[in-house]
């Protein structure tokens, strides 16, 4: 599947798993806000957390989001690439932030920004150009 059909079937969806390699080598997944604008995909994450040091030693990542809830409905994609990491105040970061802020705003509404910006100190953006896209639609669309 190209990465333009890629992101207009899963690009609206509010959450991707991200695969690193933690120090031992062992597999490291989470669920994550992204964003996907033409140029990349834009992974939110906190610069404490255990994905940004796992990407910083190995940026290496694996990311997967999916579809449907019966066998005939699930689709998906798997897409691999290599994270460039950058602080949320990095000069090429503010029309992904636009982004990222339009598309979570709803789920940010009344207290829920404040609270996010209060929990979540040093946000940062794992970057990542598809280096290839696997794909699976049981659903044939």
């Amino acid at each position: 599947m190209d990465a333009a059909r890629a992101r207009r079937m899963f690009g609206g969806l509010p959450v991707v798993s991200v695969a690193t390699v933690d120090p031992t080598g062992a597999p490291h997944v989470v669920p994550l806000w992204f964003v996907w604008p033409e140029d990349a995909i834009y992974v939110s994450t906190r610069r404490s957390s255990r994905t940004w040091a796992n990407a910083s030693a190995d940026p290496r990542v694996a990311l997967t989001v999916d579809i449907g809830r019966s066998w005939v409905e699930l689709a998906g994609i798997v897409v691999r690439g290599t994270a460039e990491l950058l602080p949320h105040d990095h000069p090429s970061m503010r029309a992904p932030i636009s982004a990222w802020h339009d598309k979570y705003r709803s789920l940010l509404a009344a207290d829920g920004f404040a609270r996010f910006a209060e929990e979540v100190e040093a946000l940062a953006f794992l970057r990542i150009v598809p280096e290839r896209i696997v794909a699976w639609d049981h659903a044939r669309r």
